[in-house]
């Protein structure tokens, strides 16, 4: 991610930002940030899961969204994660159909240049969600799968995942992901 400037802009001007951009944007604190292209690992690895979620959550009262929808947090960021699960209805920022408040799990796919920010500083505002109950991150660069899950309001669960044949299971809502798929053709 790059930062457009060191101009102050308030949320209806990343609005109208992202309306006249072709690229996508993160807002936080006053700033905004170009978000940067992705890999061609990157894209199956973020299509595998989502193809593995869409068809566990067919019969569930959940939905699985790609990178387009916009998720924002109570402490003020509004990002793109790679893929989201909300359960029951989506709750929509006012006067927008494309960003969502209460996911129940977020998955980052990690880039060289994105890994710190998502381990640290995205996932500290990602806590803020009260809905939130999984954060997954997975790496493109190895077979390497971090799956955080809420224990009590301030706590998170963390379990790693480094072998194909492993698999990562889900709580709530009810998933599987197995490692084979996730980096089918992609790692």
């Amino acid at each position: 991610m790059s930062r457009d400037s060191q101009r102050h802009y308030t949320v209806d001007d990343y609005f109208m930002v992202e309306e006249m951009s072709e690229v996508k944007h993160e807002y936080f604190n006053g700033e905004i940030f170009a978000m940067a292209g992705a890999s061609l690992a990157h894209n199956e690895i973020t299509a595998n899961v989502l193809s593995e979620f869409r068809l566990q959550l067919r019969d569930a009262n959940c939905g699985a969204y790609g990178s387009d929808l916009r998720i924002q947090t109570p402490s003020g960021l509004y990002t793109y994660p790679d893929v989201s699960v909300i359960c029951g209805e989506a709750q929509l920022v006012p006067d927008r159909s494309d960003t969502a408040t209460n996911p129940v799990i977020l998955v980052e796919v990690l880039s060289e240049a994105t890994e710190e920010y998502d381990r640290g500083d995205k996932f500290d505002l990602y806590k803020s969600i009260p809905a939130l109950k999984h954060y997954i991150l997975i790496s493109q660069a190895e077979i390497l799968v971090d799956h955080f899950e809420r224990s009590e309001p301030d706590e998170w669960r963390l379990s790693s995942f480094r072998d194909r044949n492993d698999v990562v299971r889900i709580s709530d809502p009810r998933l599987t992901l197995r490692l084979l798929e996730i980096f089918r053709r992609a790692v």
